[in-house]
């Protein structure tokens, strides 16, 4: 490599450094009084268990559900769209079950109020197509719920099947709901050109919408979001495809954040609220500490290790590995990476793959000098045939994780993907700028002195 090339290297090098230690330590440079401009004031985001945040719990009410597991996947797969659409990243979305009770955990970083995290939630659509009860079911009620009237709860529960009383006395569930959504989108009525919802069902819906259409000629259908009734249209004809739509007393941004938030998931069930609860930072904090004194102890460690046994090519990695850190961290605020603690295990390991091909490239180039090779010709080599090792090593180790972000939940992810990150750009460092930091020694006075490199 011509010394021209290596000096622009270097100088890209440095570059990059500086500006990645100003991102990395805005806050800090802002306190001694140095006003960088507001693109570096990109906060690090952390996770629940770093930072604190919100934790719910929700019952869902699988009572009109054959399939238990299918409609639980399928609610918290919605959920974690929700949350991710509304800038919560990396929600812990888990389900449960337990003496026949299914449940949803919800753990949202850095939502402190749950009244917040409840409202978010809430705001994803239940919907609901109901049929038209008969006459006689509709009396039945409105006679139980007129006996009922003025009685004190003890009188109440004295009657015969007084719960029939807190029936809809007009229409009843059927199969279709939001489970079977395929999107929506926003129309307007062709005379009025009021607000209206357009909906698509997939396969499955289009089906039922058409037995319900069917069954139900010259009757209402009655439209429910979260249990509220928007719209009632009388069924003119058999409706095929899968089309269907709600008009109602619309403005036009209510019907797009309708719209938004029925394409971000219309819940297949119906859940309830049970638990909710703020996690406070203190133990996320004492965890932090902890893992960051851990990591700065072990790079020290590392640090001294490759200096004491590999001399000059080790203080070259120990900077290199320096640079790495800032870099990766750049790029976790840049593309606003919640970190958490399998997030930063994620990291770390990542560290230890950067050292790693740090040391086959030293212990190669070693063997090559160790022949009374030239400097030139062990440097070359010694990246030639570590770089066999480094491709695999690095390669299959990013297999795992690109398998672990794929199939795994929320906290597997965030491990997965910290890993990655690191992995990829451990390689960059190896072969450039340690690479770089090398052949600036080419052709100078230390490349003679033996002990600083054998």
């Amino acid at each position: 490599m011509s010394r021209k090339r290596v000096y622009i290297y270097l100088g890209i090098i440095i570059i990059l450094a500086v500006v990645s230690a100003g991102f990395v330590f805005s806050q800090e440079i802002e306190k001694i009084g140095l006003n960088l401009p507001d693109f570096f004031n990109i906060p690090f985001k952390l996770g629940l268990d770093l930072q604190g945040g919100t934790h719910l719990v929700y019952e869902a009410d699988l009572s009109e559900i054959e399939d238990h597991s299918s409609a639980m996947a399928g609610l918290r797969d919605i959920i974690e769209r929700r949350v991710n659409l509304f800038g919560v990243s990396e929600p812990i979305v888990q389900t449960q079950e337990a003496a026949g009770q299914h449940r949803l955990v919800v753990e949202l970083a850095g939502i402190k109020d749950p009244n917040e995290a409840i409202k978010m939630i809430g705001q994803t659509p239940f919907l609901e197509f109901k049929e038209q009860k008969s006459e006689q079911e509709t009396q039945l009620i409105l006679d139980k719920q007129k006996e009922l009237e003025g009685k004190s709860m003890e009188e109440i529960e004295q009657i015969e099947n007084w719960m029939l009383a807190l029936e809809d006395p007009y229409f009843t569930s059927t199969a279709l709901t939001g489970k079977y959504l395929d999107k929506a989108e926003m129309g307007f009525e062709q005379n009025t050109q009021a607000p209206l919802i357009l909906l698509k069902f997939d396969d499955e819906g289009s089906d039922i919408f058409e037995d319900l259409t069917s069954r139900n000629i010259g009757k209402p259908i009655a439209i429910y979001i979260d249990n509220v009734l928007i719209s009632a249209p009388v069924v003119q004809d058999v409706i095929s495809g899968g089309d269907a739509q709600i008009s109602g007393q619309f403005t036009v941004s209510e019907a797009k954040e309708l719209v938004m938030n029925l394409n971000a998931g219309a819940l297949p069930v119906p859940i309830v609220l049970i638990s909710q609860q703020s996690v406070g930072p203190t133990l996320g904090k004492i965890s932090l500490e902890k893992s960051l004194y851990a990591g700065i102890l072990g790079f020290l460690v590392i640090i001294i290790f490759l200096i004491l046994f590999y001399r000059l090519p080790g203080v070259l990695a120990s900077l290199s590995l320096i640079i790495y850190i800032l870099f990766i961290l750049t790029i976790f605020k840049l593309i606003s990476v919640t970190l958490t603690l399998a997030g930063i295990g994620g990291f770390i390991l990542s560290i230890g793959m950067a050292v790693d091909a740090n040391v086959l490239i030293f212990s190669r180039m070693r063997e090559e000098l160790k022949e009374e090779k030239s400097f030139n010709v062990s440097l070359i080599e010694g990246f030639r045939r570590s770089w066999p090792s480094i491709r695999d090593g690095n390669i299959t180790t990013l297999i795992v994780a690109l398998i672990l972000f794929w199939f795994g939940t929320s906290f597997i992810e965030g491990f997965a993907f910290t890993l990655s990150i690191g992995i990829l750009l451990s390689i960059f460092s190896a072969l450039f700028i340690t690479k770089t930091f090398l052949w600036f020694f080419a052709g100078t006075k230390f490349e003679n002195i033996k002990w600083l490199w054998v």
